[in-house]
């Protein structure tokens, strides 16, 4: 899922500063799992905006709005009335949900309450690492369910540098070799002659920006 953090209070009270009633919209998805931006981080959010600005004498009026999923338009569809109501919306959702609501609410100012990461797996309670790069062409079936474009520091494709040691990478000692993970785990499913196999440079023009965002289109989907 996507991972994010928290943007610095002070960052927020500064964008924040003209207005005297904003909407606080988080998102029951993604940022909820790493606890920067559901319901229970967007009330104390909230809680410490309010005790903020009390302090400066302009007091700040927040509604509170957590849709099921900010990035999808029916969700953000559900703010339409409070969104109204209000001259700015703080939104603690990733920076997909941020547009999702720029897109349908071009007349209001929305602005982004986290700072979006990356995608990544829990490995810990309070610990999330990033697992996927959407590179745009998948290898996992080649590499025992394990990117070396994610996790690798160079992102290697046809085994490890030689500068790893005791199955930790050079480039940041604390972190496992992703070509060691690969290898213990294709020997551990009797896989290890995949890893003979020559995997072809990377095609990065899929994932290439040079022509604006990607986009995928279902036809049989559309309506």
């Amino acid at each position: 899922m996507i991972k994010a953090e928290q943007k610095p209070f002070e960052e927020i009270l500064e964008y924040l500063a003209p207005y005297n009633k904003i909407l606080l919209s988080g998102c029951g998805a993604c940022v909820t799992v790493c606890h920067a931006g559901g319901e229970k981080e967007g009330a104390l959010l909230a809680s410490a905006l309010r005790m903020a600005r009390q302090k400066t004498g302009k007091p700040l009026e927040i509604l509170e709005s957590t849709p099921a999923r900010q990035c999808e338009p029916e969700f953000a569809q559900e703010l339409s009335d409070t969104i109204g109501r209000v001259q700015a919306v703080l939104s603690v959702s990733c920076g997909v949900g941020v547009q999702t609501l720029a897109r349908h609410f071009p007349a209001t100012q929305i602005f982004p309450g986290v700072n979006t990461l990356f995608m990544g797996e829990t490995v810990e309670h309070g610990v999330w690492e990033e697992r996927c790069q959407a590179c745009g062409d998948c290898i996992l079936e080649k590499t025992a369910g394990i990117c070396p474009i994610a996790r690798c520091a160079k992102q290697l494709l046809n085994g490890p540098c030689g500068g790893s040691a005791n199955g930790k990478c050079e480039i940041k000692r604390e972190t496992d070799c992703a070509w060691q993970l690969i290898y213990d785990r294709s020997k551990s499913l009797g896989q290890l002659h995949r890893l003979t196999e020559i995997i072809p440079a990377k095609q990065w023009g899929v994932q290439s920006r040079d022509s604006g965002p990607r986009r995928i289109v279902r036809e049989d989907l559309k309506v």
